[in-house]
């Protein structure tokens, strides 16, 4: 089969796009056809290596969507079903297995990361995490849904536990994970104030349902928030970048508000007055991932068009390199999305 990998980590350079072996599939797996795959960050952490192990040589990519070629009886799969696939699991930890929360398992894998992932003419993966796709998606929004909305959701929803008119700020409104963001929030009736930095991302962020938008290097995201709320402080706060947020993220916050990341593309060391964080009773909340139980949510929605990936481009597999490049630059609104089958 065509795939992706990588042998050693370094720059876009390191992408390799050849034939590799076919995956066999074991007891309780389907052999999934993949059509498209979307870039994340988590893409471009794996190429550079760095403090987390990565496996090499691996075929990258953790958001695979295609067409089923052989599944386990009794799976409920059939040859020909399209799929979107929960790209993760977890081992090791029956509790957290048993409330479904996979991402909490010491042995939790994202693939694409940990074992091949799906930037790759075929992907072997438990039957279990094969979900049908929605007739509504193309296959190339379908491969814009697991990692985003999956992260997104967990944090609203599982962790921030947003409620009908709380007040939220949504920061980097232009990335995939913040896309989704600001649909759910607006769908379960809170009100969003999202950042970026140029009008095209802000434009992008008030057709997703952000209520309003915010330059954040033109103007005091905090004073804007204080505008926003009158006075009182964001209920929610939902960030990825990490430190050259933090401060405008804690300052931010209101009096019993949360403040919920997912992740450092900005970096990861930060400091914190921990007595201003009790006193004000605020939650500062990590999350990774989410559930199988929330993509079916997620899928569910999307079917009846309340939820819509947005696409900013897609490449073909052989211009990998350069999508890589591409999200690097951070111009991207909405998904990037890899073309598997062109």
């Amino acid at each position: 089969m065509r795939a992706a990998y990588i042998e050693e980590h370094g720059g876009p350079e390191v992408l390799k796009v050849c034939e590799r072996p076919d995956p066999e599939p074991g007891p309780g797996d389907a052999l999934v056809q993949v059509e498209a795959c979307g870039l994340n960050h988590l893409d471009i952490w794996v190429r550079l290596g760095g403090k987390r192990p990565f496996p090499l040589p691996l075929i990258p990519g953790s958001d695979p969507a295609g067409i089923v070629l052989e599944a386990p009886p009794g799976s409920g799969l059939e040859p020909g079903d399209e799929v979107v696939i929960y790209p993760c699991e977890g081992h090791g930890d029956e509790q957290a297995l048993a409330s479904g929360d996979d991402q909490l398992c010491p042995d939790f894998r994202i693939y694409g990361a940990a074992r091949d992932g799906g930037l790759a003419e075929k992907i072997v993966v438990p039957a279990a995490n094969c979900f049908a796709k929605p007739e509504a998606l193309s296959m190339g929004e379908a491969a814009a849904v697991s990692i985003n909305y999956i992260t997104a959701w967990h944090m609203l929803v599982a962790r921030a536990g947003i409620r009908p008119g709380e007040k939220i700020l949504v920061q980097a409104a232009g990335s995939g994970v913040s896309t989704a963001a600001i649909q759910i929030a607006s769908h379960l009736g809170a009100r969003v104030l999202a950042t970026s930095s140029t009008p095209g991302k802000l434009e992008h962020a008030r057709r997703c349902g952000a209520e309003e938008t915010a330059n954040y290097r033109e103007e005091d995201i905090r004073e804007r928030v204080l505008d926003f709320t009158a006075g009182r402080g964001a209920d929610v706060v939902f960030d990825h970048v990490g430190k050259p947020n933090w401060e405008c993220d804690l300052a931010s916050l209101a009096k019993g508000g949360r403040l919920v990341f997912c992740g450092t593309t900005g970096g990861a060391e930060v400091t914190v007055n921990l007595s201003s964080v009790y006193f004000m009773g605020q939650s500062i909340l990590g999350s990774t991932m989410g559930r199988r139980d929330e993509l079916e949510q997620i899928l569910s929605l999307m079917e009846k068009g309340r939820l819509k990936p947005v696409i900013d481009r897609v490449f073909p597999l052989e211009d990998l390199a350069d999508a890589h490049r591409y999200l690097e630059e951070g111009k991207q609104v909405g998904k990037i999305i890899i073309d598997i089958g062109s």
